[in-house]
């Protein structure tokens, strides 16, 4: 693909479902790199287009990452003196307006791609989220669909160092001791949204056992979902299971984004 058009690029970073910031030159005054209208788009680990380069650019990089880093939501403007204020040898002025394009979707970490990973990945794949695939099986990803990040690690325990605060893991391997692995090491973090793992009753009450034995906090540990899924969904068909645990990763998401949008009121002393 070929980034010479700012709206190729938008398009391209939404089907990727990345959060990004369009950087436009607004007006500008004496001499400066580029003209009004003169676009860039920044992500958190690229940018495309450009703006005239030099000190200009690197601010503005640093800026729009820094926009992306606090969740900002508001576009924003901003004179530049490229004399003055950035050694530039043009001289001029320009205001730069920045656009934050925000996805607001959570990061799912799936561990497993056996028959029901893959059933949960097709159904996640048609909601608002960022999907990591992860299995280190040779000849499991046969097929992945669009959007999805799929990953063949060496240690899947080194996925969930990786995963950003705030994600949602889902444990479906084809090992009960390494899902036990995981399980520890995603509840030893604590960050998560959402955390939970296939299985029984009677594997949910083995789990908590050993998970509390190897220092898991009880408070955390009470957050695992197992056996997970909506209890109202029941069947063991892939497809099944598979609508069952993406309605309660829905459930999960809409009731803490009601709460972000809503957050509870401090109450008065009268």
């Amino acid at each position: 693909m070929s980034y010479h058009d700012w709206i190729t690029v938008l398009h391209r970073l939404r089907e990727q479902r990345q959060s990004c910031v369009l950087v436009t030159v607004l007006s500008e005054r004496g001499s400066v790199p580029r003209d009004s209208g003169s676009k860039m788009v920044v992500t958190a680990d690229d940018s495309f287009l450009t703006i005239g380069g030099g000190h200009l650019e690197f601010q503005c990089i640093r800026q729009a990452r820094e926009m992306l880093s606090a969740g900002t939501q508001s576009p924003h403007c901003e004179d530049f003196s490229l004399g003055a204020r950035l050694g530039q040898c043009c001289g001029g002025m320009t205001r730069i307006l920045f656009e934050p394009l925000m996805q607001q979707q959570p990061a799912v970490h799936v561990f497993g791609a056996g028959h029901v990973g893959q059933a949960l990945v097709s159904l996640l794949t048609t909601l608002p989220c960022h999907i990591h695939w992860i299995d280190s099986r040779d000849g499991q990803f046969a097929r992945v669909p669009p959007g999805v990040t799929a990953l063949q690690p060496e240690d899947p325990l080194d996925c969930v160092a990786s995963a950003a605060p705030g994600s949602y893991f889902i444990v479906m391997t084809h090992h009960h001791p390494l899902d036990l692995a995981l399980c520890e090491a995603i509840l030893k973090r604590g960050d998560f949204r959402y955390a939970g793992v296939i299985g029984s009753q009677t594997k949910a009450q083995r789990f908590r056992y050993r998970l509390e034995g190897k220092g898991v906090n009880r408070e955390v540990l009470s957050r695992l979902r197992c056996p997970m899924g909506l209890p109202e969904v029941t069947g063991k068909l892939p497809a099944e299971i598979a609508i069952a645990v993406a309605g309660e990763i829905i459930s999960v998401y809409q009731q803490q984004a009601a709460q972000a949008a809503c957050p509870p009121q401090l109450s008065q002393a009268g």
